[in-house]
């Protein structure tokens, strides 16, 4: 890990889509294309991921990165992970029906199954898992209250 301290590194991360339908988006990211969608039962035509969905994957992909970057700063081989994540949500609010809950998940609920080459100590994959945890830019935009404004023409 890079210990020095007050060192920022400025990173502006931009995508734009445009929307096919009420459910329907398609977005890009630099070279990529991503379809996001509903399924039938919520009025889509199930032509892409659900934006929870996107959500939730958007966190195992980062963790998946970040697991393998403190890995290597610990001397830790990592083989694979194998992570597994489900979120709980009430949809009552983003339907409209109440305005007293949250509109997104009340927890998300991640499983993390890890091969490294050799026998790490229970105490190192406890500090690898922490520190994965603490790093990862998805948890934390997750967990912390990010300012986010959204303006219209």
């Amino acid at each position: 890990m890079n210990s020095t301290k007050n060192v920022a590194i400025p990173v502006n991360v931009k995508i734009e889509g445009i929307s096919e339908s009420s459910t329907k988006i398609n977005l890009r990211a630099g070279n990529f294309n991503l379809t996001i969608d509903e399924p039938a039962n919520m009025g889509g035509t199930n032509e892409g991921p659900s934006p929870i969905q996107v959500l939730l994957m958007a966190l195992a992909g980062c963790l998946n990165m970040t697991g393998h970057t403190v890995a290597k700063e610990q001397d830790l081989e990592l083989i694979e992970m194998k992570i597994s994540i489900e979120g709980n949500m009430d949809a009552a609010h983003f339907m409209g029906y109440t305005t007293s809950k949250r509109a997104g998940f009340e927890d998300v609920n991640v499983y993390v199954e890890t091969k490294f080459d050799g026998k790490p100590t229970k105490e190192q994959r406890d500090k690898w898992l922490e520190e994965t945890e603490r790093r990862c830019p998805v948890t934390d935009n997750m967990k912390t209250h990010t300012k986010i404004s959204i303006n219209s023409n």
